[in-house]
Formats: structure tokens, C-alpha cells, sequence
């Protein structure tokens, strides 16, 4: 890992604040047709909230960083699929 990415307490809130995000379009992802237009919605319309969510907290674009905002966007869209699936 980078010295200092994972120590940036900003860092983990930016990510924190991704996967919450990412909850409710990944629970109306799965309930729409695969590839169909609301399913392009669900996975494309918070990105633009991300990208100004990682502005706003001046983490930059360190490569290491873009993959664990990526990974908290996916996983934001698992959980919020998952919990409309249920147990």
C-alpha cells in the first residue's frame, strides 16, 4: 500500500460516503431487467455525485485511490442488490 493513503481519515469517509450512496441504486438495479435503460441509470447516475464527492475532499486521483473508490461503488451496489433480494 501507499504511505499515508490508507492513514487518510478523509480517505475513509469519502468511502464510507460512496458505498451509502451506492445502496439505493444498487437495490433499484436489481430489481430492473439486466443491460435495459434503468439498469444503465442505476449503475451510471451516481457517478457523477462520486466524481464531485472526490473533488470536494481534495483526495486526488492516486491510482490507489481510484480503486478503492471503485471498490466502494461496487460494493455499494452489491449490498443495496442484496438487500433487495433479502436473506
Amino acid at each position: 500500500m501507499i504511505p499515508g493513503v490508507a492513514e487518510n481519515p478523509v480517505l475513509w469517509k469519502l468511502l464510507a460516503a460512496v458505498w451509502a450512496l451506492n445502496l439505493p441504486f444498487g437495490y433499484w438495479r436489481s430489481g430492473v431487467p439486466s443491460c435495459s435503460r434503468s439498469w444503465f441509470w442505476a449503475v451510471h447516475l451516481p457517478v457523477p455525485a462520486v466524481m464531485a464527492l472526490r473533488l470536494w475532499c481534495g483526495v486526488g486521483w492516486h491510482p490507489a485511490t481510484v480503486a478503492m473508490l471503485a471498490a466502494a461503488f461496487f460494493c455499494g451496489q452489491l449490498a443495496g442488490g442484496l438487500l433487495r433480494r433479502g436473506p
